[in-house]
C-alpha cells in the first residue's frame, strides 16, 4: 500500500454481558460490559489525498435499503472528527465491503468507524496520539473505543471509553441469528428506563431497596464456565416484547447454549441473538420468518 492508502480488518462483537446503570443528568445511560470481539468483520478501504470526500459500501451484508445518507454514517462522522481534531484539510475515500449483518447489536458500525479511525491516524502526516484518538471513539458511541482498541476481550464501562483489557479465551464456535429489522438504541433505551422505573415504584411501595452498581472479580471473566455463569443482557428485558424475532429466537438460542454448555444472550439492544460452543441439533428451520444465520468463531 502507498502512503495515501490502507486497509482495514473491522472485526463485530458480542456482549457477554450488560448491565445498563442510572441514567444520568444529561440523559444518556452509562454502561459495563464485557466485550468479546469475533472473527467476522467488514473490511474498510481508506484513500486520502483526494479532491473529494465520498464514501461506498457494498458487499453480502448490505442491506437492500443501504445505509442512509453518507453524512450520518459513523465512518464518515469518525473521519470527519479525524481531520478536525488533526487540522488536516485532506479529502478522503472510504470504501466498506459488509460482512457484519447490518444494525443487530454486533457493532458493525462502530467497527467501521473505529477501522476508519486507525486508518486515518496511519496515513495523517502528523498523528494525533491515541488518547485524542479514544477521545474522538467515545463521542461516536459505546462500542467504538473497545473496536479501536484492538483487544480481544475487555471490560467496558461508563460510556464505553473505559476499557480494561483481559486475558484473551480460547476461541469458541459462534453462531449468529441476525434479522433484517434491528431495534433502535434509543428506543431500547428509553423502554428499559421506563421498565426500570415501574420496578422500582412496585419495590418501594412494598418497601424494598434496589440497586444498580454490582462488583466483579477479574477471575470472573477468566474462564468460559465462569464467564456463562455470569453472563446477561439488561436489554432482553425489554427487547422480547419490542421485536418479535428476539422473542421467538431467544428461547431457541438459549436451548442450543444448554446443550453445547456455552452461552446464549442477545447481543448489545439487539436484535442478533447467538450461542457459543458447536450444535449439531441447531436447526435454521425452527427460526421466525427472515432470521438469518451467520457461522464465525471468537476472534
Amino acid at each position: 500500500m502507498s502512503a495515501h492508502s490502507c486497509v482495514v480488518s473491522a472485526h463485530a462483537k458480542v456482549n457477554l454481558l450488560l448491565h445498563i446503570l442510572e441514567r444520568e443528568a444529561s440523559g444518556y445511560h452509562g454502561i459495563e460490559t464485557l466485550f468479546q470481539r469475533l472473527a467476522l468483520h467488514d473490511i474498510v478501504h481508506v484513500d486520502v489525498g483526494t479532491s473529494a470526500r465520498e464514501l461506498l459500501c457494498d458487499g453480502p451484508a448490505m442491506p437492500a435499503a443501504g445505509l442512509g445518507e453518507a453524512l450520518e454514517n459513523l465512518a464518515w462522522r469518525a473521519a470527519s472528527a479525524y481531520a478536525s481534531t488533526a487540522g488536516w484539510d485532506t479529502g478522503w475515500r472510504i470504501s466498506i465491503e459488509k460482512h457484519i449483518p447490518v444494525g443487530g447489536g454486533l457493532g458493525g458500525g462502530s467497527a467501521d468507524a473505529a477501522a476508519v479511525l486507525r486508518a486515518l491516524e496511519s496515513l495523517a502526516p502528523t498523528p494525533i496520539g491515541e488518547a485524542r484518538l479514544l477521545a474522538i471513539a467515545g463521542s461516536l458511541g459505546a462500542d467504538v473505543p473497545f473496536l479501536l482498541s484492538g483487544e480481544n476481550l475487555a471490560w467496558a464501562w461508563a460510556r464505553g471509553d473505559h476499557l480494561l483489557a483481559l486475558p484473551r479465551l480460547p476461541v469458541v464456535p459462534v453462531t449468529l441469528v441476525a434479522f433484517t429489522e434491528g431495534i433502535n438504541t434509543g428506543a431500547a433505551y428509553a423502554a428499559f428506563a421506563a421498565n426500570r422505573a415501574a420496578i422500582r415504584a412496585a419495590r418501594m411501595t412494598s418497601g424494598a431497596e434496589t440497586t444498580t452498581s454490582r462488583v466483579y472479580e477479574t477471575q470472573a471473566f477468566a474462564s468460559w464456565p465462569s464467564v456463562r455463569a455470569l453472563a446477561a443482557n439488561d436489554f432482553e428485558s425489554v427487547a422480547t416484547t419490542m421485536h418479535a424475532g428476539v422473542a421467538e429466537t431467544l428461547p431457541i438460542v438459549r436451548a442450543a447454549a444448554g446443550r453445547t454448555g456455552g452461552i446464549g444472550l442477545m447481543s448489545g439492544s439487539g436484535a442478533t441473538c447467538f450461542f457459543t460452543g458447536h450444535d449439531g441439533e441447531f436447526s435454521a428451520a425452527t427460526l421466525p420468518d427472515g432470521a438469518r444465520v451467520f457461522h464465525t468463531t471468537t476472534a
